[in-house]
């Protein structure tokens, strides 16, 4: 089973991610890392700071002649800004911050962490809260889906939603589809709705403000099984659950047609059981996401995301003053119009951690190669049911 730690602040001298359970004889590689890293800036309405924010990584073990190990894998991924914050994010005792940030952005983790953290400076809270640090998610995300590209599972996101203008219902991308979406200015699938896209983060962008959005991951080629019912803390769905919610700013989340299901009678909410062919069983839809009591069904999963507006907008929301306790404005950093496109990269890589850590419990192995033989072995029981 895969588990990961991951450490450093926004602004720092950079992120450190180590995972350890990977099974040994997967194919790793510095410029893998560095394509997934490049596809979380991908996506209009981004702001300057996605030009500032260079990643320079290097893998510092778990690694050799670009296969694992078996060891842990560990990562550093670098800013190169990093000698523009010397002063102000300096571990050494003694340092002066050239600016103290007591004015706390309301949608932030800015005042709560303050409060619990006893600091009246946000700079303390905002640099491990902020979302550069999913740069380093990111590293463990590929590393999963280097498990998940052996077993031919392959994970992709979509934009559903920017603002008010929503893709059409029931387009979902088929497998083989990522290359396209991510030519897209706002990774959408429907060329119509995305430049509607487009023009709604452009109107918010005139008017100083930020936008938040849907993203729906899907992933392809799992088998039924993956997860259980035995247990709560088995069940796929509530990983995946923990797992979305995770991601910064992210406040809601639905499998499958979750909420629609909610309104619907049950006649037509669930996926009827159809044969295929002699030995196989299929569904005649896929509203559940692919997912029943806690166990994948072997149609596309379907993990749907709400994330909510940048708390960082350019025009300044009320606040107090930590301080001097009197009404203020919030403090500005560099921000995005709307992060909801590359938040989908994010995305897929923690529901591909997820989905290869179930499928490493369920299937066991310290090498690649075993893991590949029982999925084989497993998939060949299926087909005798």
């Amino acid at each position: 089973m895969l588990r990961y730690l991951t450490a450093g602040e926004s602004h720092g001298p950079g992120l450190v991610a180590i995972v350890e359970g990977m099974p040994s004889g997967v194919e790793v590689t510095t410029d893998g890392i560095a394509e997934q890293l490049a596809r979380r800036r991908l996506g209009h309405g981004r702001g300057n700071r996605m030009k500032l924010e260079k990643d320079e990584l290097e893998i510092l073990g778990g690694v050799r002649f670009g296969k694992t190990l078996g060891s842990p894998v560990a990562v550093v991924v670098r800013n190169t800004e990093w000698p523009r914050w010397q002063k102000d994010m300096s571990p050494d005792p003694g340092g002066e911050a050239t600016r103290t940030l007591t004015t706390p952005r309301p949608g932030h983790a800015d005042l709560v962490g303050m409060q619990k953290y006893d600091t009246h400076d946000a700079r303390d809270i905002l640099e491990r809260a902020s979302a550069r640090e999913t740069a380093a998610r990111t590293v463990v995300g590929y590393l999963a889906r280097q498990v998940l590209a052996a077993l031919d599972v392959e994970v992709l996101s979509h934009v559903v939603a920017i603002g008010s203008v929503e893709a059409p219902a029931g387009n979902v991308p088929e497998r083989g589809s990522l290359d396209r979406i991510d030519e897209d200015p706002v990774r959408c699938a429907d060329p119509e709705t995305s430049a509607a896209m487009v023009e709604e983060v452009d109107r918010a962008k005139s008017d100083r403000d930020t936008l938040g959005g849907i993203i729906e991951v899907v992933v392809h080629g799992l088998p039924p099984g993956v997860g259980s019912h035995v247990h709560w803390d088995r069940r796929l769905d509530a990983k995946l659950a923990e797992a979305v919610l995770s991601v910064q700013a992210m406040k809601g989340v639905e499998i499958g047609d979750g909420f629609a299901q909610a309104r619907s009678r049950g006649s037509v909410a669930h996926d009827e059981i159809v044969p295929e062919g002699d030995e196989t069983f299929a569904r005649a839809s896929n509203r559940a996401g692919g997912t029943e009591g806690g166990m994948t069904t072997g149609a596309p999963l379907r993990v749907r995301a709400a994330m909510k507006p940048i708390s960082t907008v350019m025009r300044p929301l009320r606040t107090v003053d930590v301080v001097t306790k009197e009404p203020d404005v919030a403090f500005r950093e560099r921000s995005d119009v709307s992060a909801v496109p590359r938040a989908g990269v994010v995305l897929e890589q923690v529901v591909a951690v997820t989905v290869a850590n179930e499928l490493l419990r369920m299937l066991g192995g310290d090498t690649l190669g075993d893991v590949v033989a029982s999925l084989e072995r497993y998939r060949a029981r299926l087909d005798e049911f």
